[in-house]
Parts: C-alpha cells; sequence; structure tokens
C-alpha cells in the first residue's frame, strides 16, 4: 500500500499561532487555497480512496482533494488531531503561564505528557497506527490518501519509520503539506515525499 498523507490547510489558530487540537475550526481563504495546491501533489499517485479526521478543517480539505481527485471522503476517526483538552486554543505563553507542569513534562517526554483533560502522544500514536493497519488489510495494493493533521501524521511517520515518539521534531509539515510513505513486499515503510506543497500559499513559516 502507498499512503499519502495530506495536513488539512490553515485555521485562524493556525494562524494566530494558538495549539489546536480537537476544536471545530474551519478553514481560512489562504487554508483553502492550501488545500487546492496540494491537489497537484496528491493527483499524481492517483488514489482510489480518500479517508479524512472527521474534524472540521481537514474534512473540508478532504472535500477540496476528493473533488479534484472524484472520490467520496470518508470519515475515519483515529485520524482526528491529538486531544488538547483545556490546553486547546492557548497560546504557547499562555500554556506556560497556566499549565507549567504540562509543558515541563513535554519538554522532558512529549510522548506521555497529557495536557488537563486531553490525551498524550502515545494514545495518538496507537489510534492512529491501528487505523493504517486497518487501511492496510482494506487496501494491500492500492494507493490511499488521507487528511489528518500535524501530531496524528507525525507520530505515523515515526511509527512508520521505526523511529522513537520523540523523534517527531526533526520533521517538519506546513498547513496544506503532503507526506507519501509506501510498504513494500518486505513490510518495510518507505519515505518518499515529506512537506510536499505549493510555496505559492505557504504562508507564515
Amino acid at each position: 500500500m502507498r499512503l499519502v498523507l495530506v495536513r488539512h490547510g490553515e485555521t485562524r489558530l493556525n494562524r494566530e499561532g494558538r495549539v489546536q487540537g480537537q476544536s471545530r475550526e474551519g478553514l481560512t481563504p489562504l487554508g483553502r487555497a492550501q488545500a487546492q495546491g496540494a491537489v497537484r501533489f496528491v493527483r499524481p499517485y492517483a488514489p482510489t480512496a480518500l479517508y479524512t479526521s472527521p474534524l472540521p478543517r481537514a474534512l473540508e480539505t478532504a472535500q477540496i482533494l476528493a473533488q479534484a481527485l472524484g472520490l467520496d471522503p470518508i470519515p475515519l476517526p483515529p485520524l482526528a488531531e491529538m486531544d488538547l483538552g483545556e490546553a486547546d486554543g492557548l497560546t504557547v505563553a499562555e500554556l506556560q503561564q497556566r499549565y507549567p507542569a504540562f509543558i515541563d513534562a513535554w519538554r522532558r517526554d512529549p510522548s506521555r505528557a497529557v495536557p488537563p483533560g486531553g490525551e498524550s502522544l502515545q494514545q495518538v500514536q496507537e489510534r492512529a497506527w491501528g487505523a493504517v493497519e486497518d487501511l492496510l488489510r482494506r487496501h494491500p495494493t492500492e494507493t490511499v490518501a488521507a487528511v489528518s493533521h500535524t501530531f496524528t501524521i507525525l507520530t505515523l511517520l515515526t511509527a512508520a519509520l521505526g523511529l522513537p515518539l520523540e523523534a517527531f521534531r526533526r520533521f517538519r509539515l506546513d498547513p496544506g503539506g503532503v507526506v507519501v510513505l509506501s510498504q513494500g513486499r518486505e513490510g518495510q515503510w518507505v519515505l518518499e515525499a515529506l512537506n510536499l506543497r505549493d510555496p505559492a500559499h505557504a504562508g507564515d513559516p
């Protein structure tokens, strides 16, 4: 199976520099342009199925891709972003002020740090990787596209490459960015592409 992962386009919270978990934000005009820009990188892989996180920003991105690819987006809840609980929507400065213990734990071991009322990266990886294994059973020889989120995609990337979960910090994935993974006959995952995106709609770094 080849797995083409797409990060949703920009939202208001992204633009304001706020952390974003399972909030119900939609795309900004730039975010919609970024989703449209992702089409040029996804289309050549000719996916036969399109799955998406059910969160609005991912669904909106998936609908833009679906229209271009002639596919119906299929919601897949395990692809949702990390649940940040009470931290959702805060700036980094607000996080440090309100939840210093969480920030300290995140710096020491981000895989197990749990925001108040939320979940850990380890939990995100477990549910998301379970979804990938299910997709592999459904589409063993096909190319599948999936729209998801920063933390969710990066946890999948570390799992596929056999890296420690903390290694997610070594990768960058911009809004509308595309990651391509494929599994060979030996069952080993290969990273084919990372953070493909249209520079005309890159937005702020």
